[in-house]
């Protein structure tokens, strides 16, 4: 297990890796051209976000074997924990970052530009910084696998939903392309960053009514009074939840 010798003092990433998988079994080991998937998004992270330092929360023998034969630090957290989330917040005990930038480790196509963004975001007042890119289908605003998210005119979260928000009510709820391309609505993508007090809180806090209903996560934080910022982004963040995305993000990799 990887030793941190002096502690971050500003912001650092923090990658949550966890091997079970109920839609794609033990995905971070999945090889991509003879490379397992958590390789490809740390040596991506590396590359576009050098200036942060990097350490990977695992949770098994197994993937902090194949990052630290890479040279990449990895952190061993508990395998029980309910969330990333908490599971950041274990791993920054011992990391220490005042600031901890949270990508995804099924996401090899993360940008720079998100995660310099990410950390902006925790400029103001927020406890919790995340990203939102624009919708541009109507499908993709009624599906409610893609979270939306409405903020205040300073940027910071209203509320998220799996309903499509806003509601178009002169329509009646129908929109098309067109319509959306007169009315900003917006998708939440999974990336965040996080004040250090407030993971460290965060596990204690009570599940809210609000996460319980809409399965979401950051309403709990919401609900609790915290602030979250939301960054607008033009770069949808590309994860990989099944095998088909897999196969989606190696042919991504002839273009």
């Amino acid at each position: 297990m990887m030793i941190v010798g002096e502690m971050s003092k500003n912001a650092a990433i923090i990658v949550p890796a966890r091997l079970a998988s109920t839609r794609f079994p033990r995905k971070l080991l999945h090889e991509v051209r003879g490379k397992p998937i958590i390789l490809w998004t740390a040596e991506r992270i590396r590359a576009v976000a050098p200036e942060y330092p990097l350490y990977f929360a695992v949770d098994d023998d197994a993937l902090e074997r194949c990052l630290e034969g890479a040279g990449f630090q990895a952190v061993r957290t508990r395998a029980d924990h309910p969330s990333g989330t908490d599971r950041l917040a274990e791993a920054n005990k011992t990391v220490g970052a005042a600031v901890v930038i949270n990508v995804q480790g099924d996401e090899p196509l993360v940008t720079g530009e998100q995660i310099r963004a990410l950390a902006a975001g925790l400029e103001g007042t927020a406890s919790v910084a995340t990203l939102a890119v624009r919708f541009r289908e109507a499908k993709d605003l009624r599906n409610p696998n893609q979270v939306k998210v409405v903020r205040d005119r300073a940027g910071y979260a209203l509320y998220f939903s799996r309903s499509p928000i806003p509601f178009a009510r002169d329509s009646g709820g129908q929109v098309d392309a067109a319509w959306l391309a007169e009315h900003p609505c917006y998708r939440h993508l999974g990336l965040y960053a996080y004040r250090a007090d407030f993971l460290e809180a965060f596990s204690g806090l009570e599940p809210g009514f609000l996460e319980q209903v809409e399965k979401l996560e950051q309403l709990r934080a919401m609900e609790h009074g915290y602030r979250i910022y939301v960054g607008i982004t033009g770069q949808a963040t590309i994860g990989i939840d099944t095998p088909a995305d897999s196969a989606e993000f190696e042919a991504s990799l002839t273009k």
